[in-house]
């Protein structure tokens, strides 16, 4: 059971994503919360699977919200997932760097949704190839400063390779191709990377990439 937690401070968007959710005999919507305050003390009761949490709430907006959630060790099997209805703005990048492992435009599809809720639980990223190209072209536009490496000395030659192809928004099968290995060893040469760059996710792995100076954009 997929265990899910609402945090939207408009009764009926909450509403109508869980009327949608409670068809579902997979998932199970937990908690609902009006704003990111509460949407913590919720998430460290209930410890949901997934939070899907708006990105401008009062108190404690999603951003705020997504890096505390991060920032607690006892909150490490929560992913969260943003809600917006702006698109790809500054405020998602932020959401990503804070630790979300990706996010929904609130007009998505009812299947689009639900997969993505799906997609989140098994702590993948909500980062298609589509998104993560946008990511990068904003990286190529506007360089962030080059991070220290802090940690990227530790990675592995395949590990590094592995990283790389998952900033270019690849799956595992996909890497496995390229690598020319099994798709176990791609995802445990991903798993790897992630716990040495503590990257929550694959998209918090994207980020700090590109951050890390680990992979450079070319081109626009």
């Amino acid at each position: 059971m997929i265990r899910v937690l609402l945090v939207d401070d408009q009764p009926l968007i909450r509403s109508g994503f869980r009327a949608l959710l409670d068809l579902e005999g997979d998932i199970e919507v937990v908690a609902e919360a009006a704003d990111g305050s509460e949407g913590l003390d919720l998430a460290r009761e209930h410890l949901p699977d997934v939070a899907l949490v708006d990105i401008r709430m009062p108190v404690v907006d999603g951003i705020e919200a997504t890096r505390r959630i991060a920032a607690d060790p006892a909150l490490g099997g929560v992913h969260v997932v943003i809600l917006t209805n702006y698109g790809l703005d500054e405020h998602v990048f932020d959401a990503l760097r804070a630790g979300a492992a990706g996010f929904l435009v609130k007009d998505v599809v009812p299947e689009d949704f639900l997969h993505a809720v799906r997609v989140a639980a098994r702590g993948d990223a909500l980062l298609a190839p589509s998104i993560t190209r946008k990511l990068i072209n904003r990286y190529v536009t506007q360089p962030p400063p080059t991070g220290t490496g802090a940690g990227l000395e530790g990675l592995t030659d395949r590990e590094r390779e592995a990283v790389a192809l998952v900033a270019q928004g690849l799956s595992n099968d996909e890497i496995a191709g390229r690598m020319v290995i099994s798709p176990l060893t791609a995802k445990t040469h991903v798993n790897r990377a992630m716990t040495k760059l503590r990257a929550r996710d694959r998209a918090q792995l994207v980020v700090l990439s590109y951050e890390s100076g680990l992979v450079t954009p070319r081109g626009s």
